[in-house]
């Protein structure tokens, strides 16, 4: 039973396997079908390119050319096609072609060139679309759950390739615990080999660098694990982190762990530190650590995972009472503390608890966390920090001066300098700005979900892209100072671009896209797709003037990049003149437009050919009423269509 079993299974999902790629290549077929019928099959540039290539071209060869590649961001051809129409035919550019060939140059880093291309579109009448801008209101900002801030992380300087973590402010300095740097003579710990934890210092600058790393303490570091500390404003008292590690001896749990103490020492002269205690609520069955000051520096912060803990450890407090005594140890409560762990908290200038957890979901690992308090002491509402500061990975030990706008914390996220555990990284507070708005037609103020916008630098390099969601909305962070180049694209539109250029403060700037529609085609019109200019002839007159030809070579490249493609070709007369004359001329000038292809090498199988005279006018303009020399033009035309 169990053969049978097996065999009826691996027949069943080959079955499967069989009825899913039939499914499949049925599915493609069905879209290839469809994109066919559409003739979304026949690719302008191509033909464009292998136009130019048999010696034909046009301003408006050029300016297709130059588009497409500009559009998708590719200024090293724009550049070659922009150029080629400036120089080949300079009075026949509209005055967008210079904004758009200046930031191409521009993106080269050309900037003469550049420069006096934008002159030239300014001289034109060119100019710098408006922005509206809000004010930074932190109403309006949280309504729309925007920050008007963003951080910077980088690593510090005093990284080491072992462990480095548990940063601390020290007035002007910073104090972390880091592997035992002589490593001629280390003992190491036993989960993970590497040299046991010192507390070190360095010289902080107002910009968060480090340099001058030095020892902490003799009187402070033993020959275990010393970390977490914090100092009280005077500094001179500092409750630290230590192994259960007393007068020269170790203690450990009934299973033989050496669990996590805190302890207390005063500063006795402006270097030394002595009387180092033990706080009363250690214990040898569980540990406590990372110690964290209230603002008014009368309630001590710890993490722990002491008898009525909820998880894997909990953040409790204890209140500091006179001649070293505490009160009892009391749990946060479930308002912070989950069935996982929550460790390492400090209390920033503002009054805010900062911890790490696992238990909130985030971004994976542990995760920093801000909890802010009512006036009763109760807790307001937990956040989680969000990225860069948060990853997948572990982040912790963070502390923040939140009037200078940065911090450090700690993590064993990818790419640090260590190659085996934790390093310490600075953020740095950047003002930013969100850049918000819609994009819609141009002449309907219909929304257009489905747009992609795209973020480009002052040099129309990319930054970004993003599709407008079912709202037809878009956002974007950017730097505050800085100019910004928006571009709405969507099918059967014209692109469209915005410059902004955002503020020296945070807040909201909203653009509008607005997107100009197509002059739609006939999905049949073959020189509708490939946007001929009109076919003209001379007055009386059925040969192919050089200006046709140009056009012409579209039509005779796409015949010989598709051999399935087969199309019918009909003229159209203007009204002047008898009807019988102009459908006799629009007959020889649809032969002759035939001819010219034949020769050219298409098979007479491919063609056919038909004139319609003045029967399908596209305007007003019938006998006997007046018409410009333009508007008649506009009848004296020839059209392709595709047959097969």
């Amino acid at each position: 039973m169990k053969t049978i079993h097996k065999h009826f299974v691996l027949v069943f999902l080959a079955c499967l396997c069989a009825s899913g790629l039939f499914a499949q290549n049925k599915a493609k077929l069905a879209k290839a079908n469809r994109e066919f019928d559409k003739y979304d099959y026949i690719d302008a540039r191509e033909i464009y390119l292998k136009v130019v290539e048999d010696g034909y071209h046009s301003a408006e060869i050029y300016k297709k050319l130059g588009d497409t590649y500009y559009y998708n961001s590719d200024y090293v051809t724009a550049v070659k096609w922009y150029d080629r129409l400036l120089k080949t035919y300079p009075d026949n550019i509209e005055v967008d072609y210079y904004y758009r060939a200046a930031q191409s140059f521009k993106s080269l880093d050309r900037v003469d060139e550049s420069n006096r291309l934008l002159k030239v579109y300014l001289e034109m009448g060119g100019e710098v679309p408006e922005v509206q801008l809000f004010e930074n209101n932190p109403e309006y900002m949280k309504k729309l759950g925007l920050s008007p801030s963003k951080y910077v992380v980088e690593e510090v300087e005093t990284n080491t390739k072992f462990s480095d973590f548990g940063p601390a402010y020290y007035g002007n300095q910073l104090v972390f615990s880091a592997s035992t740097r002589d490593l001629s003579n280390f003992d190491t710990h036993n989960w993970n080999n590497l040299p046991y934890l010192d507390l070190f210092m360095a010289d902080m600058d107002s910009e968060g660098h480090l340099s001058n790393l030095d020892d902490f303490s003799s009187d402070v570091n033993t020959v275990y694990h010393e970390s977490t500390p914090v100092f009280s404003k005077d500094l001179k008292t500092m409750y630290f982190t230590r192994n259960n590690f007393t007068n020269g001896k170790a203690a450990a749990d009934k299973k033989r762990t050496i669990k996590l103490k805190l302890y207390k020492a005063t500063r006795t002269d402006s270097t030394s530190w002595g009387n180092v205690k033990e706080l009363p609520f250690n214990n040898n069955e569980y540990s406590v650590g990372h110690p964290a000051l209230s603002l008014d520096e009368k309630r001590l912060y710890f993490a722990s995972d002491m008898p009525g803990t909820y998880g894997r450890s909990d953040l409790w407090y204890v209140d500091i009472l006179s001649n070293d005594s505490y009160g009892l140890p009391v749990n946060l409560g479930p308002d912070i503390n989950s069935k996982s762990k929550e460790t390492f908290p400090f209390i920033s200038e503002k009054g805010n608890l900062y911890f790490s957890a696992n238990g909130y979901g985030g971004e994976g690992g542990l995760d920093v966390y801000i909890a802010t308090f009512n006036p009763l002491g109760r807790v307001e509402q937990i956040t989680n920090f969000g990225p860069p500061v948060n990853t997948p990975q572990d982040d912790f030990a963070f502390i923040i001066r939140e009037s200078e706008k940065m911090g450090f914390f700690t993590s064993n996220r990818d790419g640090g300098r260590g190659s085996v555990d934790d390093e310490i990284y600075k953020f740095t507070e950047v003002c930013v700005m969100n850049i918000i708005g819609v994009v819609t037609d141009e002449d309907t103020g219909e929304l257009l979900p489905g747009a992609e916008v795209t973020l480009m630098d002052q040099n129309s390099k990319v930054i970004e892209k993003v599709i407008a969601d079912e709202n037809a909305s878009y956002r974007f962070v950017v730097e505050c100072s800085t100019k910004y180049v928006l571009r709405g694209t969507k099918e059967g539109y014209f692109p469209k671009e915005e410059s902004v250029e955002t503020p020296d403060e945070g807040g909201v700037i909203e653009t509008e896209l607005k997107l100009k529609l197509k002059d739609p085609c006939p999905p049949n019109d073959l020189g509708c797709r490939l946007s001929l200019q009109p076919i003209y002839f001379d007055y009386d007159k059925d040969y192919i003037r050089p200006d046709a030809e140009i056009e012409l070579a579209k039509i005779l490249m796409a015949l010989r990049l598709y051999p399935q493609l087969v199309i019918n070709i009909e003229s159209h007369t203007d009204a002047r003149g008898r009807d019988s004359y102009n459908m006799k001329l629009s007959e020889r000038r649809a032969q002759s437009t035939l001819n010219w292809l034949i020769e050219k090498g298409i098979e007479p199988t491919r063609l056919s050919a038909k004139g319609y005279g003045e029967t399908q006018l596209q305007n007003r303009c019938s006998n006997d009423v007046e018409c410009t020399e333009e508007e008649h033009q506009l009848n004296r035309r020839s059209m392709f269509i595709i047959v097969n």
